[in-house]
C-alpha cells in the first residue's frame, strides 16, 4: 500500500501559519472595547427596551425617555468625534449597538439609526466644520433626532428622478416637492432633503439641503399607520415655497446623489444589524418557548421537527452577521463596501422575515396573539426588505459590483 508523504513545514512557514491562525482567532473575537459596548447595550435592551417594546408598539408611541438614555450612553452618535459631542467609535461598534437595541425594540432601534446613519452620516462626511457644529453637536444626546429625506411617492428605488426642486432666489434657497415614508419625521429637528437644482442634468443635478424642523414653508403629512416599527413616526415631508440660507447646502451643488447613495451604502449595515437584531430575538422566543411548552409528554424541544427550525435560524442569523461584520470592518479601514453592505442587508433581512416566520410557527397558536412577542417580530421584520433598498435593488447592486469585479 502507498504510504503519503508527511508534508514537513519549515520553521518559517510554520511561524506564518501558526501566526496566521492567531490572527483569526483574533478575528473570532470582538475587542474589549466592543464586547463591554455590546453587552452594555444588551443590559439596557433587556432591563428599558424589552418590558415596554409591546406597549410602545401598540400605542405608537415615540420612546422619547429612551433615546433621551441612549444619547446620555453616546449611542446616538457613535462615529461622531469626541470635541463634536460624539463617542468616536467605529462602525462595528455601531452595528453592535443597532443589534442589541433592535433585539429590545426594533422601532427604538430605527430611530437610532436614522439619527446615526442617514442623518448624522452624510454632514459628518460632507459638511463644513460650521455645519457639523450646527447640525451634528445638537443631535448628539437624544434631545433631538434628525430625518432623511430622498423618497418620493413616485420614485422610490428610482432616487435619480427627484421631482422636489430648488432654485436659487437670492441669498436662498426655495424647495418645493414632497418626500414620502420620511421615518423619524413628525419626531425630527432637522432633515436631509434632496432636491433637483437643474433638472437636465438628470442624477447629476440634485443636490442636498439640511432643513431645520419646524419650519416656514415645511409641513408634515398623517403619521401613517404601520404594519410594523409602530414607535417610529413615518410621513411625508411636504415642501412649499420653504426658503433656506444658501449656507444649507450640504456638499458642492449637484452632488446630492453621490450623497444619498454614499449615505445608503452605510445605512444598509445599519439596517442589517437591525434585522439581526429582530432575528436574534425571534430566535431567543422560539428556544425559550421549546423548553417550556410540552407536548406528546416531553418539552417541544425535544422534537426533531423544532430542532430543525431552530438550526436554520441559528445558521441563518450567524451567517447574516458575519457578513455585516465583514461590511462593518471594511468601512472602517477605508476600503470598498458597496457590495458587502448589500449582502449583509439582503442576507440580514431575508433572515429576519425567516426567523420571525419559523418562530411562531413554534410557538403554534401562541405565536399569532400579542401575548407573546413572536407576532411583534413578524411584523418589524417585514420592512427591514424594504426600506433603505429592496432586497431586489440589493440582489441588483451585487450583481453589478460583481460584474464589474469580472470584467475582463
Amino acid at each position: 500500500m502507498d504510504v503519503m508523504p508527511v508534508c514537513v513545514l519549515p520553521h518559517s512557514a510554520l511561524g506564518l501559519c501558526l501566526s496566521g491562525c492567531r490572527r483569526l482567532s483574533q478575528l473570532a473575537e470582538l475587542p474589549d472595547t466592543h464586547q463591554i459596548l455590546r453587552q452594555t447595550c444588551r443590559d439596557y435592551a433587556e432591563r428599558e427596551l424589552i418590558p415596554i417594546a409591546s406597549k410602545l408598539d401598540q400605542s405608537h408611541t415615540y420612546p422619547a425617555k429612551q433615546i433621551q438614555e441612549l444619547g446620555a450612553m453616546g449611542v446616538m452618535a457613535i462615529e461622531v468625534p469626541e470635541e463634536l459631542g460624539g463617542a468616536g467609535m467605529d462602525y462595528l461598534a455601531y452595528s453592535l449597538v443597532m443589534e442589541e437595541i433592535s433585539r429590545g425594540c426594533a422601532s427604538t432601534g430605527v430611530v437610532v439609526s436614522v439619527n446615526n446613519s442617514l442623518y448624522i452620516g452624510p454632514i459628518l462626511k460632507f459638511g463644513t466644520e460650521e455645519q457639523k457644529r450646527q447640525w451634528i453637536t445638537p443631535f448628539t444626546t437624544g434631545d433631538k433626532v434628525g430625518c432623511f429625506a430622498l423618497s418620493e411617492p413616485g420614485n422610490g428605488s428610482d432616487a435619480g428622478a427627484a421631482s422636489t426642486t430648488a432654485h436659487q432666489d437670492g441669498d436662498q434657497w426655495v424647495l418645493n416637492g414632497t418626500k414620502a415614508w420620511i421615518t423619524n419625521s413628525w419626531d425630527a429637528s432637522a432633515t436631509v432633503v434632496f432636491a433637483t437644482t437643474d433638472k437636465s442634468l438628470k442624477h447629476k443635478g440634485i443636490s442636498a439641503f439640511v432643513i431645520p424642523m419646524p419650519h416656514p414653508g415645511l409641513s408634515l403629512g398623517k403619521k401613517e399607520d404601520k404594519l410594523g416599527i409602530r414607535a417610529s413616526s413615518t410621513a411625508n415631508i411636504i415642501l412649499e415655497d420653504c426658503r433656506i440660507p444658501l449656507d444649507n447646502m450640504l456638499g458642492p451643488r449637484g452632488a446630492g446623489f453621490k450623497i444619498a447613495m454614499q449615505t445608503l451604502d452605510s445605512g444598509r449595515i445599519g439596517i442589517a444589524s437591525q434585522a439581526l437584531g429582530i432575528a436574534q430575538a425571534s430566535l431567543d422566543c422560539a428556544a425559550d418557548y421549546a423548553h417550556k411548552r410540552s407536548a406528546f409528554g416531553a418539552p417541544i424541544g425535544k422534537l426533531q421537527a423544532v430542532q430543525f427550525k431552530l438550526a436554520d435560524m441559528a445558521v441563518a442569523i450567524e451567517s447574516a452577521r458575519l457578513l455585516t461584520w465583514k461590511a462593518s470592518f471594511l468601512r472602517d479601514a477605508q476600503k470598498p463596501f458597496t457590495k458587502e453592505a448589500a449582502m449583509a442587508k439582503l442576507a440580514a433581512s431575508e433572515a429576519a422575515t425567516f426567523c420571525s416566520h419559523q418562530a411562531i410557527q413554534v410557538l403554534g397558536g401562541m405565536g399569532y396573539v400579542t401575548d407573546m412577542p413572536a407576532e411583534r417580530h413578524y411584523r418589524d421584520a417585514r420592512i427591514t426588505e424594504i426600506y433603505e433598498g429592496t432586497s431586489e435593488i440589493q440582489r441588483l447592486v451585487i450583481a453589478g459590483q460583481l460584474l464589474k469585479e469580472y470584467q475582463p
